[in-house]
């Protein structure tokens, strides 16, 4: 059984740092591919960011590019997600996701979920 947890979530001000992490429990983790999505109050949920499983490829929503960065230690099997000059706007529940691929390559399509880490950016 697959099981993604999220975690380091909270409250900070425009312009502050948060990280969240993503703890798998996932056999095939290291053919994994992962991913970040979140969704705003009264929003769809959307993609923000994509990882290879080697980490080697990495993919971003233009509205976090240059400012979320996406990172994993297969040997933690563990995913982050790193979130620097925060706006209001990214203000949303996260959610970290993973399926299995066939190669070392991002994707936006996804089968298993996490419950989600509230973001919460004041201004």
């Amino acid at each position: 059984q697959v099981q993604l947890v999220e975690s380091g979530g909270g409250l900070v001000q425009a312009g502050g740092s948060l990280r969240l992490s993503c703890a798998a429990s996932i056999r095939t983790f290291s053919n994994s591919a992962m991913g970040w999505f979140r969704r705003a109050p009264g929003k769809e949920r959307e993609f923000v960011a994509a990882i290879s499983w080697s980490g080697g490829n990495t993919d971003f929503a233009d509205s976090v590019k240059g400012r979320f960065t996406i990172s994993r230690d297969n040997a933690k099997k563990t995913v982050y997600l790193q979130m620097t000059s925060l706006k209001p706007e990214d203000t949303a529940v996260y959610y970290c996701a993973a399926t299995v691929a066939i190669a070392d390559v991002t994707t936006r399509d996804y089968n298993y979920w996490g419950q989600g880490t509230q973001v919460t950016v004041s201004s």
